[in-house]
């Protein structure tokens, strides 16, 4: 949209407003310039910052004010106040800063502030490797290189993916691309030529065959040796395969990669009834996508309740009537035990006819690299705090990493984009020596037709689901408790109280920590 034609909301900033209209604490939406800005008042100081978050566009006056960051209320992306530096993912880029001026009780927003450079570290304590190396081109590798070089580390990278595409953002793969509500270039998250102006040497459809721990180095499927000084194992999850008879039919897919997404599109484009296979976050993301497509969709599954194992009974049952209510038909308690051409063969012997089928029964760590190297493998990569594995110099982030969470007190694994995005970051500042503890909150955000479901922290098991609100009415908070105390919290249009859930449980930490 021409920058004539954007409608710009609150009060014009450059005229002023009064000092009274933001109290200390508060958030004040205008423009400046013809752009929007977000006034936030910390005590005697005032910030301007852009209004909104530079992942999706989340409303960052909707957000929470935290010491001296905001965190967006859509998906808890962290933004620095005094910098507008993104200090947290899913967002990478920063919001642009605005000076500021107090003067009669008045506050007046003045010219754009140049950004500050981040002075280069001191690379001579010979801790700084020569060349680090990073295996998958997902969500934690994209990170890991992205910080790489904006703390300004400016010797060798290399990348190696299997994928054709470069790093893309997964999540909209299942969600608004597949839809059809966003286009071809927001998937990339860069564009062609950031990996080329940052010098990172990115190699697509490239099969790592094995690591050498002992000489460093990583070996190709060609037989190519990639030495490497530090090595980051990123090779996230795959999809698990349907073994029926039929399951290798081209009209049969899995979404995981650019291309399987844009395969499920082009048969959308001509077929009209689909089959999807799995009633986990990814088969309802997919219903629901194709769903906005007019495809009739039915979805098979062994679950009594669709994501009952992460959400419980309650939320089950209301994403299934929330699906239900758009079309999707259910067939739970079964699962497929044949494909034909046109047809989906069910274990109970009911018969679906399906132009196309989507699996979404699951994915599972790809650690074959890892147990090969002789890493310690426990249902995932066994990291230390540092996401350090049990080889020197050899980390792991993202889907393969099994971490000691200090929130829950275990070692888990999650499959989650975001979780995946900041061990990338933690993994980059331990590779180049700066030693610091993984310790985040897991998050991750669902969405289903136009409800999104933010998830924070994280619980295998609970004894106690705790609802405030209403789940059916759409306005919900849900703790997951065990022994009384809060594990995770899932959240339907209660921004504010995810993120203030996500700060409760960094301070327990922090007290624990004291």
């Amino acid at each position: 949209m021409a920058e004539g034609h954007t409608k710009l909301n609150g009060p014009d900033l450059a005229q002023g407003v009064a000092s009274s209209d933001l109290p200390d604490g508060g958030k004040l939406v205008g423009h400046c310039r013809g752009e929007q800005v977000l006034l936030v008042r910390r005590e005697a100081e005032v910030f301007a910052i852009g209004a909104t978050c530079t992942h999706y566009g989340g409303p960052l006056v909707d957000g929470l004010v935290v010491e001296d960051t905001v965190r967006c209320p859509w998906h808890h992306a962290c933004f620095d106040l005094h910098t507008g530096e993104a200090l947290r993912a899913p967002a990478f880029n920063p919001l642009v800063c605005w000076s500021v001026e107090q003067r009669h009780d008045r506050i007046f927003v003045g010219e754009k502030r140049k950004r500050a450079v981040l002075k280069q570290r001191d690379e001579g304590s010979g801790q700084v490797p020569e060349k680090i190396v990073i295996v998958g081109g997902g969500a934690a590798g994209f990170a890991a290189v992205e910080k790489l070089r904006h703390e300004h580390y400016q010797r060798n990278i290399v990348m190696l993916s299997n994928d054709e595409a470069p790093p893309v953002d997964r999540p909209s793969l299942s969600k608004d691309y597949l839809a059809g509500k966003a286009p071809e270039g927001s998937i990339p998250l860069r564009g062609e030529n950031f990996y080329s102006n940052n010098d990172i040497d990115l190699r697509l459809n490239v099969n790592v065959a094995s690591i050498d721990a002992l000489s460093g180095e990583v070996v190709l499927a060609d037989g190519a040796r990639i030495p490497y000084d530090r090595l980051l194992l990123a090779t996230g999850s795959e999809p698990v395969r349907l073994t029926i008879p039929g399951a290798d039919q081209p009209h049969v897919h899995s979404l995981r990669s650019f291309a399987d997404c844009k395969a499920i599109i082009e048969r959308a484009a001509t077929g009209r009834r689909a089959v999807v296979l799995g009633a986990s976050f990814i088969g309802l993301e997919v219903a629901a996508a194709l769903r906005s497509r007019d495809i009739e969709v039915h979805v098979v599954a062994p679950d009594k309740r669709p994501m009952e194992r992460v959400l419980g009974p309650q939320m089950g049952d209301f994403i299934r009537a929330l699906h239900e209510e758009n079309g999707v038909v259910f067939h739970l308690e079964d699962t497929a035990s044949s494909i034909d051409n046109s047809e989906v063969k069910l274990s109970s012997g009911n018969t679906l006819t399906a132009d196309f089928v989507v699996a979404g029964i699951g994915v599972r760590p790809r650690i074959r690299l890892a147990e090969k190297a002789g890493l310690i493998v426990d249902r995932g990569v066994v990291v230390n705090a540092f996401l350090e594995t049990s080889a020197p110099d050899i980390f792991a982030a993202g889907d393969i990493a099994r971490w000691p969470d200090p929130h829950s007190g275990e070692k888990i694994r999650v499959e989650h984009w975001v979780v995946a995005e900041m061990q990338g970051q933690t993994a980059a500042l331990n590779m180049l020596g700066r030693r610091e503890k993984f310790v985040a909150v897991p998050f991750f955000w669902s969405q289903h037709y136009d409800v999104p479901i933010n998830y924070v922290g994280h619980a295998e098991q609970w004894d106690e689901i705790a609802v405030d609100g209403d789940i059916g009415a759409k306005d919900c908070l849900v703790r997951f408790k065990r022994a009384g105390r809060t594990l995770a919290v899932a959240s339907i249009f209660r921004d504010i109280e995810s993120l203030k859930a996500e700060v409760e449980m960094e301070h327990q930490l922090t007290a624990v920590k004291s």
